[in-house]
């Protein structure tokens, strides 16, 4: 929360949106550190929601990742980490679509990603969730530009999950 709220420019007043925020961890930093921010949370489990921490669980909605129920140009940040890669390609469009259309300053997101047929047989391995996981990088970068994103992103890979051995 930290990070972000620095890396982003975030002041009092700004709106916050975390798209499958689970628990609402992340949320709960903001809330603590900042409490001058407007945040706000989706998940689509029953689960997560009621089971999330008290200080924030008003702030969070059941909604899809693909009908976001906020006005356009909302929030001064929108974060989706984990959770754009594990729909289906016309969900990871409307998704994206969605966050560009609520979104009025920055967002965030990952994707898993692959570059080599080794990294794309370990993220296969990996996930769990991932439906949209069988991208090339340069294949997600094709997907943003058809969706209009311009926000942030960060592709999650074999590399960054430490999933391929070194050649020591």
């Amino acid at each position: 929360a930290k990070n972000m709220y620095k890396e982003y420019g975030l002041k009092k007043g700004h709106a916050v949106l975390q798209i499958d925020c689970e628990k609402g961890f992340l949320l709960y930093g903001f809330h603590r550190l900042y409490p001058g921010l407007e945040i706000w949370g989706t998940d689509i489990s029953d689960y997560a929601i009621g089971h999330a921490m008290e200080e924030i669980k008003l702030f969070i909605q059941k909604a899809p990742f693909t009908e976001l129920p906020f006005e356009d140009s909302k929030f001064d940040l929108i974060i989706a980490i984990g959770v754009v890669y594990t729909l289906n390609l016309e969900g990871v469009i409307k998704c994206l679509k969605e966050i560009q259309r609520t979104g009025k300053r920055k967002s965030f997101i990952t994707l898993a990603a692959y570059r080599t047929e080794e990294e794309r047989k370990l993220i296969e391995w990996w996930t769990l969730l991932g439906t949209t996981i069988l991208l090339h990088e340069d294949e997600w970068v094709e997907v943003l530009k058809h969706t209009g994103y311009t926000g942030d992103y960060k592709f999650t890979t074999a590399h960054s999950l430490n999933l391929i051995r070194s050649q020591d």
